[in-house]
């Protein structure tokens, strides 16, 4: 099973997907339409391209900078939270100890990942 599979599977989450860097595929689980998973696939692609951006320019002039590369952002709304671990998103209600749970599941899963970005 996939990593986005076995997060649309949990509690908490409203739908989970992955992309791929070139921005022309995407996966996805859960409660999204077709047109709102290749829209969320976009943002969360283009999100994290400038995550990347900013965490490079944050640490052009440092040593040992903790945040390059980056490896993962998040966003939180008044009713649901988006979070991306590589190439991976998940849209998440916000209740107690979810995003918690989902960071942490990601982290294990994904750690590793080489971005390809």
């Amino acid at each position: 099973m996939s990593v986005y599979a076995d997060l649309a599977a949990m509690p908490g989450v409203i739908a989970a997907g992955e992309y791929a860097y070139r921005g022309d595929r995407y996966n996805y689980k859960g409660q999204l339409s077709d047109e709102m998973a290749r829209m969320a696939s976009i943002m969360c692609r283009a999100t994290t391209m400038g995550t990347h951006m900013q965490a490079e320019i944050l640490c052009a002039n440092s040593e040992n900078c903790p945040f390059d590369p980056a490896h993962g952002w998040a966003v939180r709304g008044p009713q649901f939270t988006v979070c991306v671990v590589a190439n991976v998103f998940c849209f998440m209600h916000n209740e107690a100890g979810v995003l918690n749970r989902i960071m942490k599941h990601m982290q294990a899963k994904l750690a590793d990942v080489k971005e390809m970005i």
